[in-house]
């Protein structure tokens, strides 16, 4: 289901803008959806919050009649963090099949440090269910890319069944006025903006495409700490109360009943160097001495459970591994572990669909300007390969005997993809056919060698003989 924004600017119900593809954005429009992403930025922002610590526990005012503890486990951080390390860890393997174009586009990538980007994007997917990448050209006509998050970018769609991009927008506020200005790409022209949408210039857009990607886990753009702020919050809350019931035992009151104390010259108890928490009385109804401390409901056991109930039920939902939990320790085999990691995997899988088909387009942009490699226009998507490779404890001799396995029935760069080891298939072939070349070249040195001190010692006995 759609709803309008303003004029023909619609929004879907996973907060994807949706344009008109036959009229230009109007600044009325432009404005409206800017507005409208802000308004989503407070989400952004909580769900930032979250992941750094900045939890809703913190907020609020202080009790100061009794213990307050404000605890934060943050928790948010270590989900993005381990889903991330899993998926991204090992960085994916991109390549093309002819030689030169792949050397090519691996410059490219190494020259702008794409896999830490890349790992960027997947975080940020991870925290607010969505990220972007945009390509430029630099001063020096080189094919750049930038990670920009959903808090001040935007993805524009058409109104056809394919939904593809119609434009890209950056903004920002101008720390002075206050004033919003920014960049709107199209696949023609990228224009300047200021105000309310009110454009200022433009230039043409050499990639003849909307220079930018979005980059998202799943079609809902529900980022991990969607799924589980509320339990986030149940848990520093109770694990908040759990520390001031500790500092409430801590100061607990002591009882002196039925017992006379010393008094000084004046008359006065010294209960001054006892502390101030004491409740004393001389006199006893029962006529029974009767000296400790108050006695406190003990909730431990329920607080205790509770605090687990909420940590199962976090990283149940979340679908994220608990790595510390007991079910990890021992001496599980691979098969069992990887039972155990099943639903982050799938998670994961998901994700690498996602990822795959925006790696594709966004360097499907780059190939037709011919910065990054020269591939043929009808080979942009078939040429393009992509290996992502979890990243879990791995063992090599396992590895190495399902490559061996291979041999002979898939193609010795299939076979050496399987190898974590091995960063560039292509690359570790071409390395094994110069070993193998120097092995033959060597082999024949060493052939001619011995071929030279054969006829030298032939020479040397038909000269003795001759003698």
């Amino acid at each position: 289901m759609e709803s309008v924004i303003s004029g023909k600017a619609l929004m879907t119900k996973n907060n994807t803008f949706i344009y008109d593809k036959d009229n230009d954005i109007s600044a009325d429009d432009l404005s409206a959806m800017i507005s409208k992403n802000e308004s989503l930025s407070n989400d952004y922002n909580r769900d930032y919050n979250y992941y750094v610590g900045n939890h809703k526990v913190l907020k609020g005012r202080r009790n100061k009649l009794r213990p307050d503890n404000r605890i934060v486990a943050n928790i948010a951080s270590e989900l993005v963090d381990t889903f991330t390390g899993y998926f991204m860890g090992i960085p994916p393997k991109i390549t093309l099949d002819d030689d030169t174009q792949n050397d090519n586009l691996q410059h490219w990538l190494d020259m702008n440090s794409f896999q830490d980007k890349l790992a960027e994007v997947s975080k940020q997917s991870d925290i607010y269910g969505r990220s972007y990448m945009l390509l430029y050209q630099d001063e020096q006509a080189n094919t750049k890319v930038a990670v920009l998050p959903p808090t001040n970018a935007f993805m524009i769609y058409d109104d056809t069944v394919e939904q593809l991009p119609l434009a890209f927008v950056r903004y920002g506020r101008d720390a002075e006025t206050n004033e919003i200005n920014g960049t709107l790409y199209t696949a023609a022209e990228i224009k300047s903006f200021s105000g309310n949408g009110v454009f200022t210039d433009s230039q043409i857009n050499v990639f003849q495409n909307v220079p930018a990607i979005e980059f998202f886990n799943n079609e809902e753009r529900l980022s991990l700490i969607d799924k589980v702020n509320t339990l986030i919050d149940a848990y520093d809350k109770a694990l908040s109360q759990k520390a001031n019931q500790v500092e409430y035992f801590d100061n607990a009151y002591l009882k002196i009943l039925g017992m006379q104390l010393p008094k000084d010259k004046n008359g006065n108890v010294k209960l001054d160097m006892l502390g101030n928490q004491i409740i004393y009385s001389p006199d006893n109804m029962n006529g029974n001495v009767d000296v400790g401390f108050l006695e406190k409901p003990d909730g431990d056991v329920m607080q205790e459970n509770y605090l687990n109930r909420l940590i199962d039920n976090i990283y149940q939902v979340s679908m994220v591994s608990n790595l510390r939990d007991e079910a990890f320790s021992g001496n599980s085999s691979g098969v069992a572990i990887q039972y155990k990691m099943l639903p982050m995997q799938n998670m994961a899988a998901t994700k690498e669909r996602k990822f795959t088909q925006a790696l594709r387009n966004l360097l499907a942009v780059g190939f037709k300007l011919g910065t990054i490699a020269e591939v043929p226009e009808d080979e942009l998507y078939s040429a393009l390969k992509f290996k992502f490779t979890r990243n879990m404890p791995r063992n090599d001799a396992d590895e190495a005997a399902t490559a061996a396995t291979l041999n002979g029935i898939v193609s010795k760069e299939t076979q050496l993809s399987v190898l974590s080891i091995v960063d560039d298939p292509k690359k570790e072939i071409e390395r094994m056919q110069e070993e193998e070349k120097d092995g033959i070249l060597q082999n024949i040195d060493i052939q001619n060698q011995a071929m030279k001190n054969m006829e030298g010692a032939e020479d040397e006995k038909n000269t003795e003989e001759q003698a």
